[in-house]
């Protein structure tokens, strides 16, 4: 379950998931079914492509500054703004009668998601001009029905895997919706930045569950404006509600939760769309998961779940709490 945040939240997804790969040589590819939401998507795309890789995320670059230019050419691409009248009937209205972030839903913006969806296109190659065999998701929300769409599901429009990111990835008022058949989608994130209940469609029960969670953080960065910890609250309940009912409905399931800590939260915020801030996320992720992975609530399931792997003696020996 891979959650939205941003370009600083695919940057923790890379690191997060790098780390856990290399914790456990468990590859994320063999996941029986991968959700993906905003940036989560981009990883989905990644993951579904085995092309999760530091080339990935860093390219044919030569230096931070060269990244960070990279990254903006890539991500923001100028659009002549358009659908003031769509805006109008579908997010302005309706917010003003129920106030919310929908209120921004379909609005305006400067910048079209067609270099997104390019990067996956020479990033996974072929790949994206489908979709892939294994279960794999990627949410969205429709503009017309303000409802939430989960594309590669029965009865969502049939899209290819770059279309369906770059829908996923459109930060209302940052990027214009996609159309797709005549519809207009913009980022998963709008109903729910993880969508973790989604993985209830999976026609077995999963015995493991690891959700990424960029904007879920339970502890807050040193001298944060008082909004940084609203909306992570207000991503932590959501995503507690989703875990909730994935247990319920499978109540053997393991649940790993990874969130970043104050160190990380410094490193991305307070602007998560920031392209200079992807490196320094990308660092910071890859110290704080040492911790993370071996933490009490997560060491003992990598130790259930992952004993098997080839490399789990000496990376989990190293791991473990008071490990050399």
């Amino acid at each position: 379950m891979l959650g939205g945040g941003g370009i600083t939240g695919a940057a923790f997804h890379f690191g997060a998931l790098i780390s856990l790969r290399m914790a456990t040589d468990w590859n994320p590819a063999d996941a029986a079914v991968v959700v993906g939401t905003s940036s989560g998507a981009m990883l989905a795309a990644l993951v579904r492509s085995d092309r999760l890789s530091l080339d990935a995320l860093i390219g044919d670059v030569h230096g931070a500054d060269e990244l960070v230019w990279e990254l903006r050419r890539r991500i923001y691409r100028r659009t002549r703004p358009a659908g003031v009248r769509r805006w109008m009937r579908h997010g302005l209205l309706p917010g003003i009668r129920r106030p919310g972030i929908g209120i921004a839903v379909g609005s305006p913006a400067r910048y079209t998601t067609d270099g997104i969806a390019d990067w996956v296109r020479e990033t996974v190659g072929d790949a994206a001009e489908h979709w892939p065999v294994a279960p794999t998701t990627i949410v969205a929300y429709e503009v017309e029905g303000r409802r939430r769409v989960a594309f590669g599901t029965e009865g969502s429009p049939d899209v290819d895997l770059a279309t369906a990111v770059a829908a996923s990835a459109a930060v209302p008022v940052v990027f214009e919706p996609v159309e797709i058949e005549g519809r207009h989608y913009v980022d998963g994130g709008v109903g729910s930045g993880t969508n973790a209940d989604l993985l209830l469609g999976s026609p077995e029960p999963l015995d493991l569950v690891i959700v990424v969670a960029p904007m879920a953080a339970q502890a807050a960065r040193e001298d944060a404006p008082f909004y940084e910890g609203y909306l992570s609250r207000l991503g932590g309940a959501a995503l507690e509600d989703e875990l909730q009912q994935l247990r319920a409905a499978w109540p053997g399931v393991d649940v790993i939760v990874l969130r970043p800590d104050p160190e990380v939260l410094t490193a991305s915020r307070s602007n998560p769309l920031d392209p200079s801030a992807a490196l320094p996320c990308f660092l910071a992720t890859l110290r704080s998961m040492r911790a993370t992975l071996a933490g009490p609530e997560v060491w003992p399931l990598l130790e259930k779940h992952f004993a098997s792997t080839r490399r789990h003696r000496s990376w989990l020996a190293r791991l473990r709490p008071g490990g050399a």
